[in-house]
């Protein structure tokens, strides 16, 4: 395990496959999950990359620090975990609010952003009164009241079986998170809103998502590439809102596309 003090927290990162020369690759995780969501597109990656992973703050093994958050305090935090592994210049993939974060990066520290994945998010994700309304459930009955509806909209029917042990070690991931850092989580992601900033991104985009996600569907997701100039959107068959999970080899071709899509990046 490997851990940075940054911003006056302690960060739980991973920094996998750094062979000298190889594009960077940072992957940032959905709200109630750790880094190890990824596991199966790294496997695919790591020969060609450099893959930072890591826990943001409130989440798995990272501190909770003050809360609540902004998307911004979650960007500041990126920013220096790149800063102290000397990173200049990644493709960036963020995850649900993963994606919140990395178009906060991209506009605070256009400096760290060779190329932008955002992967089953948007440029606003949701209502302040969703939001406010799943604060309120969580902080009268904890994760656990809420962890059936969030893994309904996570998962297609075929992943939710009993039987199935990878669901359930989902679902133990989801209500272990801890509460105050997913409640911080929740309330950036319901101030955050970057519409008019979304415009203004000239890195190249690719906008994918699941087909059966249910907490950013398809016309969401799609909404936000359109405003995005130039933007690439893809649709993964028979995922929900983690398609890394359910779908790792559909979604890393899809990447690997976009990947061989990139100019050659400036030296």
């Amino acid at each position: 395990m490997q851990f940075a003090r940054i911003n006056d927290i302690t960060i739980h990162y991973r920094l996998v496959g750094a062979a000298a020369g190889k594009p960077v690759l940072v992957l940032i995780n959905s709200l109630g999950t750790d880094f190890r969501i990824w596991r199966d597109v790294v496997v695919r990656l790591a020969a060609d990359f450099a893959i930072v992973l890591y826990d943001k703050r409130g989440h798995g093994l990272s501190e909770i620090g003050q809360v609540p958050y902004s998307i911004e305090d979650h960007a500041t935090d990126l920013a220096g975990l790149l800063d102290r592994l000397a990173v200049k210049r990644a493709i960036v993939c963020g995850l649900s609010v993963g994606g919140l974060i990395a178009q906060s990066l991209y506009q605070r520290r256009p400096d760290l952003v060779r190329a932008l994945v955002l992967c089953d998010t948007a440029h606003k994700i949701g209502t302040a009164e969703m939001w406010d309304a799943r604060i309120a459930a969580i902080e009268a009955h904890g994760l656990e009241a809420i962890a059936d509806g969030v893994l309904e909209r996570w998962f297609t029917p075929a992943f939710r079986r009993p039987e199935n042990a990878a669901f359930v070690g989902y679902r133990n991931m989801l209500i272990r998170q801890p509460v105050a850092g997913y409640l911080g989580t929740c309330a950036a992601i319901r101030n955050a809103d970057y519409t008019d900033a979304a415009g203004k991104i000239a890195v190249p985009v690719l906008c994918v998502v699941g087909d059966q996600d249910g907490s950013t569907p398809p016309d969401v997701v799609r909404s936000t590439a359109a405003l995005i100039p130039g933007a690439r959107f893809e649709v993964i068959r028979d995922a929900g809102h983690i398609p890394c999970v359910e779908q790792p080899e559909a979604l890393t071709r899809t990447l690997g596309s976009f990947f061989r899509s990139l100019p050659a990046d400036k030296p």
